[in-house]
């Protein structure tokens, strides 16, 4: 976005929250005006966000489900994949904290399997 005056910002800003319907003004009220910015810049469409090993959420599913052998995955477990994939490259705070429970998870039991053998 052009630089402009924090007051012209402010107006524009006013300018676009009045032209919305009822309803939308309703949805920014409830997580705050003072914290909606209609001049965000869009994000990258899905297709082409990249992880930090800059594969594509695709590529990631990809490589998991043929990492998993040949045994046929049902399609709720190549959904679950897909969303977590999503979720990780997005980098949503609900499918990081899956994730790192995950971790922690197998950890445990690789710990107290390791405990029960001894």
């Amino acid at each position: 976005m052009e630089k402009f005056e924090p007051e012209e910002i402010e107006r524009r800003k006013k300018a676009i929250f009045d032209s919305m319907s009822p309803r939308a003004q309703q949805r920014i009220r409830k997580k705050g005006y003072e914290k909606w910015d209609p001049f965000q810049e869009p994000k990258d469409p899905i297709d082409i966000r990249r992880d930090k090993t800059r594969r594509t959420t695709q590529q990631l599913v990809r490589e998991f489900l043929q990492s998993r052998g040949q045994d046929p995955t049902s399609n709720s477990y190549g959904r679950g994949v897909l969303e977590i994939a999503l979720g990780l490259v997005n980098e949503e705070e609900r499918f990081v904290a899956m994730f790192e429970f995950s971790c922690w998870y197998r950890e445990l039991l690789e710990k107290e399997q390791k405990q029960n053998t001894e």
